[in-house]
């Protein structure tokens, strides 16, 4: 083979294992990492008004924090047992969990960008909690649909990713702030 020939079969084989990798996607990191965002939305708001700085880097390293708990319970926990660890598998799971750290950005850039769109702490406190809920129904939609879903069962599922948002809302507007 030619070097081009081999160059085109590498990027024709990584091209591949991206496609592999999409379609056995699990979105259920992603539907609970922005669950975990709106809760740490509500929890910064009940120690009073932080500055939309520090939100934001709580968002992003309350995500990371919980991605490496879910790693560590994903190769120690089941994954130890059935197998012995190498730097592949340690790889695959860091990358199956990472979802939940990127339910955490859209939330923190909100935060980020909310002197834009809302002139006090509040309103980005409450345009970052809309964000995460928003992420979680569209996180459960895109694992519905990649599942095969029916449109009843998409609904369905955004339905009550919609509500378990609400009742988070609500924690909010029960704890007054």
């Amino acid at each position: 083979m030619t070097p081009q020939r081999d160059h085109a079969a590498a990027r024709e084989q990584r091209r591949a294992r991206r496609r592999d990798r999409r379609a056995h996607a699990d979105y259920t990191g992603g539907v609970y990492g922005s669950m975990l965002a709106a809760s740490v939305v509500i929890g910064a708001g009940t120690l009073g008004s932080f500055p939309r700085l520090e939100l934001a880097l709580l968002l992003l390293l309350s995500g990371v924090a919980f991605w490496v708990a879910h790693v560590h319970a994903q190769l120690f926990g089941a994954r130890l047992a059935q197998q012995s660890l190498d730097r592949h598998v340690v790889l695959h799971v860091c990358r199956d969990e990472w979802p939940i750290v990127k339910a955490a950005v859209p939330p923190a850039l909100a935060v980020v960008v909310s002197p834009l769109l809302v002139p006090d702490v509040a309103g980005a406190v409450w345009l970052a909690l809309a964000v995460a809920v928003t992420g979680q129904v569209g996180w459960s939609v895109a694992a519905a649909r990649r599942a095969g879903a029916s449109a009843s069962q998409m609904v369905l599922t955004a339905s009550v990713n919609l509500v378990l948002g609400l009742l988070i809302i609500s924690f909010k507007i029960f704890l007054k702030h």
